[in-house]
Formats: C-alpha cells, sequence, structure tokens
C-alpha cells in the first residue's frame, strides 16, 4: 500500500501552483523573492502553504511570472472568514471523514448554538464592536452546519464537565447549548460522552484536542492556546493524542449516562436562582 498523503487545502494548493509557476519561470525563490521585495523564507512559505501573500505581494508575484492577475484573482477566494491559526484546520475539517473533538472548559467550537458563541466572542474582547461580533457568530455556526446537512463526517465528542457547569451566556443560554448536544446524541448525529468530575486526572486535562481523520490521508490534531494553534501532521505526536484520546475516553461515562447527565445539568441551569451581583 503507498503512504497516505496529507489533505490538501485550498492554500496549499495555491502554493503548489505558484511553485509551478516559478519554475517554469526558470526563477529560484531567491530570484523571484527580490522581484517581489520580500524574503525567500517568505517565498518558501507561501509555496507551502503556510502563509498567503498580502495582495500587492500577490499582485507583483503576478508581475514576474507574467500571470495576468492570475494569482491575485485566487487570493481573493481564498480570504478566510477565520484567524490565521485556524484558517487550515476550518478548511480540511470539511474533508474529514471522522471528527473527535475535546472541550475542556469550553463547547467545541463545532457544537455551539449562537447565543453560546457570541458570550465567548464577547469574553474574548475588551472592546467590541456588535456588527464584528455577528460575523464571528455566522462564520462559527455556518461551520456547524456542515453536521446537519450530512451524515459524514463521523463525530465523536468528549466533554469535561467543567465545559458543562461553565455558565458561557447565563443560565438559560447553557440550557440550550446543552439541550442542542444532547439532542444531536439522541438522534446519532454525535456520539457524546463525558468525563466526570469524579475522575479526577485523566489524560486530556492539560488542553482541548481536536482530531480530524481523512480517506485519503493520514490523520492530524489540533491543539489551541490563547491566541496561538497548532496543527500537527507529525506522525509521532498525532499518534500520542491519539492515545491520549483513547486513555480519556475510557475514564468517560457511557452516551446513555452521559446525556442523562447533560440533560440534568441543564435543567440546573434552567431553575438557577438569579446570582446577586459583585460589590
Amino acid at each position: 500500500m503507498g503512504t497516505k498523503r496529507v489533505p490538501r487545502s485550498p492554500r496549499q494548493k495555491y502554493g503548489a501552483e505558484l511553485r509551478l509557476q516559478r519554475v517554469a519561470a526558470n526563477l529560484t525563490q531567491e530570484a523571484l523573492s527580490e522581484m517581489v521585495v520580500c524574503s525567500p523564507t517568505l517565498i518558501s512559505h507561501y509555496e507551502a502553504g503556510r502563509r498567503l501573500p498580502t495582495p500587492e505581494d500577490a499582485a507583483r508575484i503576478d508581475r514576474a511570472l507574467n500571470t495576468g492577475g492570475f494569482f491575485v484573482r485566487w487570493l481573493e477566494d481564498l480570504d478566510s472568514k477565520f484567524v490565521q491559526y485556524f484558517a487550515l484546520v476550518a478548511e480540511l475539517e470539511r474533508q474529514a471523514t471522522e471528527v473527535r473533538l475535546y472541550g475542556l472548559s469550553l463547547i467545541p467550537g463545532l457544537l455551539q448554538t449562537g447565543p453560546y458563541a457570541r458570550a465567548v466572542f464577547e469574553a474574548y474582547r475588551t472592546n467590541f464592536e456588535p456588527d464584528e461580533l455577528d460575523t464571528f457568530v455566522v462564520n462559527r455556526l455556518e461551520r456547524g452546519r456542515m453536521l446537519a446537512e450530512s451524515a459524514r463526517p463521523v463525530v465523536w465528542a468528549l466533554l469535561d464537565e467543567a465545559s458543562l457547569r461553565r455558565r458561557v451566556g447565563g443560565p438559560q443560554v447553557m440550557a440550550e447549548q446543552l439541550r442542542k448536544i444532547a439532542d444531536m446524541a439522541v438522534s446519532g448525529r454525535l456520539r457524546l460522552h463525558v468525563l466526570p468530575f469524579a475522575v479526577g486526572a485523566h489524560a486530556l486535562m492539560e488542553s482541548a484536542l481536536y482530531m480530524l481523520d481523512f480517506a485519503d490521508g493520514p490523520p492530524l490534531a489540533y491543539v489551541e492556546g490563547l491566541q496561538t494553534g497548532n496543527l500537527m501532521d507529525d506522525p509521532a505526536l498525532v499518534a500520542a493524542c491519539q492515545e491520549s484520546y483513547t486513555l480519556a475516553l475510557g475514564d468517560a461515562a457511557p452516551q446513555r449516562a452521559s446525556i442523562d447527565l447533560i440533560r440534568a445539568i441543564a435543567e440546573e441551569h434552567e431553575n438557577a436562582q438569579p446570582q446577586p451581583p459583585l460589590r
């Protein structure tokens, strides 16, 4: 059997075409960088799909390669709705055959309701514009729509009890959010497990985790921190993430018990008494 390749994202295809056109023009990366007025390293990043050129750089690339605005026009279609460190993950998840999510302190974005997502975005920003938040929420909900449109990808959701009890957006928002997840599991669209507080230490307690499997490529793993994210394709690292997920899944409650727990916590949120303001 041949070695599976990592599925190419649109930006990786852009980079591959840039390399083909550069080689066809008999230019080295160094020569092209001089014409574009940037470093050879940046050209290397463009060709690997790790970064996209600015519109100005794309225009200079077109002039250098005599491609008639090709790379400027294609760049317009690649303008991501997501932050740079997550943009590639958002592209790849639509190609995945299986997705495994772990939510540590937050419900994973793919499963969020609109009010929950808005509360998260508000908390991340000191000064925000309502229209800007509207755009962020719409983009997040569009990602989640792929779960309603198709039976693929297969989705596993492993949620720490902390993500269920943290009252993001208030009691009613949390109740709605948790019931949505429980309903998805009951409908068969989601395989759902909860890691209760009673489990204590477990293999994923240090980080949220997002894993993607593909029909024609090796699996990938993604972890995210404050203002940063790391998409891993190194087989050893991905295997270690898979092992940690499997270990944590072994400590989790069965699906039926997990659904019951989530519904009970949703009811607790809904019946919660208003908290007095802090003084």
